[in-house]
């Protein structure tokens, strides 16, 4: 006790006892939490009541996997295609950057010439970081490409040490360990990726293995990045859960105890049991100034967290959007659907096609006299989507008339009234589906294509 130092808390401004050293926990046998993770069971989430404050960083930001994770559960994007999308992340995450760095494949040609497209625009932001396998060819290869940084693949759990790597924990940490030193040896920035965190022996590897890698972030004078990966979605964000799932509890150590400072702390989920949004926002609240995501949360099984999820939690926690353009998500989502065939779930938050949609009809009737009552934000400014209202049997002229001036955007003279003989004609059409017994709203196709032959019969265009 007498030898540790007491030292100033330049956070809070408080006196605080430096901690113990955490020294590898080697074991035989592999410590796979059965009592958290009985595999004939559903997870268990424990509490122990331990709380950490929260801390959340000065500056914290996203960065974006869509390319890399977000590729691994879809058929491969083209090069024309990722330049695209990095153009529309550049513009979406504003002049100051808010979406800092975007990581690339660099195994095939089509990686590598979309890495040298996307590097040619010359954007601060995202910066183009890679993911490459742990051996020194591919570290050479980031060199020579002109990488600075590069993401390595650094499994943390006893799952992967024992039963997939066949190690011992410390046959592991050295092996990990050497893999970064060549790195460093390179001049590349290293981002260690602590994949399956969650199930991990926080406090008997993570953080030694981490204490070792700030060492050798000093030796070489290039700060060595740690990204806690929840790879199995098992993270959650209640106060006073036990690790390896407390997400506060995780980002807690790697601070505190491994030394790792904020900018260094990044944190990547899954949404496996729908938490990967949450997640990502305890894990900034509690010191770390990064989180990875992947656009629409496209991503291995259940997915990533979703980019422009995040882009509305920071603004939500910050007060501001630090000059990030939200509209560009919009343009995403048509582009997605137009030139990659993908076509966002309708009722997907901010994106789909139904998200801001009013469909019961006493919604309706108040969302019509002020559409902020049952409308999220001003999504016609913020996404370039107006709140809509869906058409059924008590719609009226005027809700058919205001769902086509909406659907359409059309402005001033431009847009349809009650009276127009358009609204007229389909309102016909809507009230014969009630009169043959339909109970649910008019979906969107079906006005769609009752509104291109009506039009088709009137000799008219709405655009």
């Amino acid at each position: 006790m007498e030898n540790r130092r007491v030292f100033k808390n330049s956070h809070n401004n408080l006196l605080q006892l430096e901690e113990h050293m955490y020294p590898l926990v080697d074991t035989d046998k592999p410590n796979v939490f059965r009592n958290l993770f009985p595999y004939d069971e559903v997870p268990k989430i424990a509490f122990n009541d331990r709380i950490v404050p929260h801390n959340m960083p000065d500056n914290i930001w996203i960065t974006d996997t869509t390319f890399r994770d977000g590729q691994q559960s879809r058929a491969p994007y083209t090069t024309e295609q990722i330049v695209t999308m990095y153009d529309y992340l550049h513009k979406l995450g504003g002049p100051n950057g808010i979406i800092r760095q975007s990581e690339f494949f660099l195994y095939s040609k089509k990686d590598r010439n979309a890495v040298y497209k996307c590097m040619e625009r010359g954007y601060e932001f995202p910066e183009v970081t890679a993911w490459i396998r742990a051996s020194k060819k591919d570290f050479e290869l980031v060199k020579e490409i002109g990488l600075k940084e590069t993401g390595i693949l650094v499994s943390c759990s006893d799952y992967h040490i024992f039963y997939k790597m066949k190690m011992t924990r410390r046959e592991a940490m050295n092996h990990y360990l050497s893999v970064v030193r060549e790195c460093l040896e390179t001049g590349v920035a290293p981002r260690c990726h602590l994949e399956d965190i969650t199930r991990s022996d926080i406090y008997g590897f993570v953080i030694p293995f981490c204490l070792e890698l700030m060492k050798l972030g000093e030796e070489y004078g290039i700060p060595v990045k740690i990204r806690a990966c929840d790879t199995m979605g098992y993270g959650v964000n209640f106060a006073g859960a036990v690790i390896p799932r407390s997400v506060q509890g995780i980002i807690y150590g790697l601070k505190e105890h491994a030394g790792v400072p904020s900018e260094q702390i990044e944190w990547h989920g899954h949404n496996d049991f729908y938490k990967a949004v949450t997640n990502s926002t305890t894990a900034w609240l509690y010191g770390a100034c990064g989180v990875n995501c992947s656009l629409f949360g496209i991503g291995e099984r259940t997915g990533n967290t979703p980019l422009e999820a995040m882009v509305f939690e920071y603004a939500q926690l910050k007060g501001t959007l630090d000059g990030m353009d939200t509209r560009v998500i919009t343009e995403l989502a048509q582009y997605y659907e137009k030139e990659i065939g993908y076509r966002v779930p309708s009722r997907t938050p901010f994106v789909g096609r139904n998200f801001n949609v009013t469909r019961a009809g006493i919604h309706a009737d108040g969302l019509l006299k002020n559409e902020e009552i049952y409308n999220i934000f001003d999504t016609d400014k913020f996404l370039n989507r107006p709140v809509l209202v869906a058409v059924s049997n008590t719609s009226g002229l005027a809700g058919i008339a205001h769902w086509i001036n909406t659907y359409f955007k059309l402005k001033d003279e431009k847009k349809v009234s009650k009276a127009d003989p358009l609204v007229s004609k389909v309102k016909v059409w809507v009230d014969e589906q009630y009169e043959d017994g339909r109970v649910t709203v008019i979906t969107d196709d079906e006005l769609l294509k009752v509104i291109d032959s009506t039009c088709e019969e009137l000799g008219i265009t709405l655009i």
